[in-house]
């Protein structure tokens, strides 16, 4: 090293942002885990309440549902105050229909569904995509149709309709608080780092179908 030459220095700032992405990276591992499809068992959540709260339970406690619905409401947010309003009550509702149709099915897939929503989901957001709100509308109810439907077969033998009430009372207070958040945001740098989630939804869908091929 010449003579006047400094040694480069590890600056802070750096090490907080590497061991930020460290932190970001673990936490989508943990988060697609926790996501990982098994066996297509109906599997329900009792909370001792009855069954309006065990709906609740059932869609704060599985996340191959939460997360799809907040990635709803997320990029309704992205999109503008209609698309949010067409997100607060169409996707409850259909979410409702497609558990009443769940109800009278015997027997689904272990093709973990769940996943294509992520993706899908997962990249609009992280697009920024300018949907227009009828489009969007579609897509909330396609999403809560086959959401729906597969709650409907998890709660058959449970809480039945008075579950999916519960579940749709909990989807329309997720998606007014997540919804309205993202409206709120100002800064582009907010809605950059909404778009970031988007892209860890995308990652936790392509890991979930991975899982599945590979079991």
């Amino acid at each position: 090293m010449g003579y006047g030459e400094q040694k480069p220095k590890f600056s802070p700032f750096r090490k907080r942002s590497i061991l930020g992405r460290g932190r970001l990276l673990v936490a989508a591992v943990l988060a697609a885990v926790l996501c990982k499809p098994s066996t297509a068992d109906a599997h329900l959540v009792t909370t001792g309440m009855g069954p309006v709260y065990d709906g609740i339970g059932h869609l704060l406690l599985t996340p191959e549902d939460l997360v799809p619905a907040l990635a709803v409401a997320l990029f309704a947010g992205l999109r503008g105050s209609a698309s949010g309003r067409s997100a607060l009550f169409f996707l409850p509702l259909a979410w409702f229909i497609g558990g009443l149709a769940g109800l009278t099915a015997n027997s689904f897939t272990s093709f973990p569904l769940p996943a294509l929503s992520y993706i899908v989901l997962g990249i609009l957001i992280a697009a920024d995509l300018r949907l227009p709100t009828p489009a969007f509308t579609v897509l909330a109810v396609a999403v809560g149709l086959v959401h729906g439907f597969f709650n409907g077969i998890a709660l058959k033998d449970g809480p039945a309709a008075s579950g999916l009430l519960g579940i749709m009372a909990a989807l329309f207070v997720l998606v007014a608080l997540a919804a309205a958040v993202v409206l709120a945001l100002k800064p582009p740098w907010a809605r950059i780092v909404v778009r970031v989630a988007g892209s860890w939804v995308t990652a936790m869908g392509i890991l979930m179908i991975g899982w599945y091929f590979k079991g």
